[in-house]
């Protein structure tokens, strides 16, 4: 039987959702195509109806992982004017909530460390999902008026993947709220963003 077009595209979403969660909980290197297609519906056969190898299989995996994690994030933020836009971005980055939630939000936290193993072109994406990010929050800094806004955006970046990395390492919910409290109230205070009151 022959598939439409539409058809082939819903079910390669569906494998590259269920391949964006065994990443999130298992890392890249340890996910099985095998495994993934079982769990999306599939036989192993099909794999190559949708991806040429692997590596590309990962590639668009990668992909999907930051359209879905930054498909309502950032255009949001891009509606919105400097300060509020990037007060609401690091209230939510920054959230128990996003800590928690190892099945949605930002790809960077699960990516990073396993991104200088990665194929070439999963590690071109990963590279390719920072520089979005980067530049989202460089467009916002640069609206404040504060200098340098690339580089303070590059900052930024690395400040709020790091804390949400060591955040869901840290065992001791206290000391993992803190990592993620210090490093909200520390951003706030750089961009001149604190509440009023």
């Amino acid at each position: 039987m022959r598939y439409d077009a539409a058809h082939k595209e819903k079910t390669r979403k569906r494998v590259l959702k269920v391949a964006a969660k065994a990443i999130r909980t298992q890392g890249p290197h340890r996910v099985a195509v095998a495994g993934v297609m079982a769990k999306a519906g599939m036989t192993h056969g099909g794999f190559y109806v949708h991806f040429a190898s692997k590596d590309a299989f990962l590639a668009a995996t990668v992909d999907h992982m930051f359209i879905d994690g930054f498909g309502q994030v950032l255009p949001n933020m891009e509606a919105r004017d400097p300060a509020e836009a990037l007060r609401i971005y690091i209230d939510w980055y920054l959230s128990p909530a996003h800590r928690d939630n190892r099945s949605q939000g930002c790809p960077l936290p699960y990516l990073v460390a396993d991104a200088p193993r990665l194929p070439k072109a999963a590690r071109r994406r990963v590279a390719q999902g920072m520089e979005e990010l980067r530049q989202a929050i460089a467009r916002k800094v640069a609206g404040l008026g504060l200098p340098k806004a690339d580089a303070e955006a590059q900052s930024i970046v690395a400040a709020l993947v790091g804390a949400i990395a060591l955040a869901r390492a840290e065992p001791d919910r206290q000391l993992s709220d803190r990592i993620l409290a210090d490093t909200h109230g520390a951003l706030m205070r750089r961009l001149g963003l604190q509440s009023p009151h």
